[in-house]
């Protein structure tokens, strides 16, 4: 690497300073630590200086996104990366990263996200409990990868379980431009390739946080993954289900005044969302049903003191 390119990177870099102060949105982050850790990257990958160099805009961007997402470049946190994709500089949010960004904003308390082998057991307990997922560590052989789940908790202290079958997330694969550009040349780089299991996590990550509380800096991030970080995966987050089967449950659901009638009304909306094969309306009639817990709990114990519920 020339020792001038990588002087043309830092001053490219350093002239970022104003721009990220700007737009920073989290004050634990320091662009002096930021642009060293950016420069760590760049001047190990020659391929990566090269294309900082001939498209000097897509490193402006993406250092400023560093900024406006609240995300750090440091790789002991692993959250983002700056990547050489569709000749230009990305900035590349891992799933870890998406969920820490959910939790340091409220959204959620705790998040997990863990691949299934076929040789694992697994088991689903119900809307309002986490996962029962049993596996020896120390096994040298557990299978194929069959699915990935997110499981997380609430600030009520509830847990939300999102699955998704291996098939299912090649699916989301299928449509994505870095997949597509490394089908039809297998020398460009794909992280479906380098980093499967990663980008298998993060892809159910992203369509789990459909259902978490919103929170600004979660949803620009996952936009900037969606569109400017090359992932393509804008269409796995447009929603596909039945709008009158969750509207109905979830009326139903949110009419439930004692736990006992909650669990019966679930039961029966997972019996209708199983027969309508319909997994979105699953997921959204689960979060609602999770958000009501803790009302009808508290109305049960109104009752059970004699007050009027």
């Amino acid at each position: 690497m020339a020792g001038n390119d990588l002087q043309v990177v830092t001053d490219d870099i350093y002239a970022m300073r104003e721009t990220f102060d700007a737009v920073l949105c989290d004050r634990a982050l320091s662009f002096e630590r930021e642009a060293g850790f950016a420069l760590q990257v760049l001047s190990g990958n020659s391929y990566a200086t090269s294309l900082a160099i001939r498209n000097r805009q897509s490193l402006a961007n993406a250092i400023t996104n560093v900024a406006a997402i609240g995300i750090s470049l440091n790789p002991a946190r692993k959250q983002a990366y700056l990547v050489p994709r569709d000749n230009k500089i990305c900035l590349d949010i891992s799933y870890m990263g998406l969920m820490d960004l959910a939790m340091l904003t409220g959204s959620i308390l705790w998040a997990q996200a863990e691949l299934v082998y076929e040789k694992d057991s697994f088991d689903l307990n119900g809307y309002d409990a986490p996962p029962t997922h049993k596996y020896s560590p120390f096994a040298t052989d557990r299978g194929e990868i069959v699915g990935v789940y997110v499981v997380i908790k609430t600030a009520d202290g509830d847990y939300l379980t999102t699955t998704m079958t291996i098939a299912q997330v090649h699916e989301c694969r299928a449509i994505s431009t870095a997949w597509k550009a490394y089908l039809k040349d297998s020398s460009k780089t794909c992280p479906w390739v380098t980093q499967p299991g990663e980008m298998i996590k993060k892809t159910c990550v992203k369509r789990a946080y459909k259902y978490w509380p919103k929170t600004e800096r979660l949803e620009q991030a996952i936009h900037h993954l969606n569109t400017d970080s090359g992932e393509g995966f804008a269409n796995v987050s447009a929603p596909d289900y039945d709008a009158a089967l969750v509207k109905e449950w979830v009326d139903r659901i949110e009419a439930c005044d004692s736990r006992a009638a909650l669990t019966e009304t679930w039961k029966a909306a997972v019996n209708a969302a199983d027969q309508a094969r319909d997994k979105q309306a699953y997921e959204l009639i689960k979060a609602a049903a999770v958000k009501r817990g803790p009302i009808v709990d508290e109305l049960d114990k109104q009752t059970l003191h004699g007050e009027p519920a």
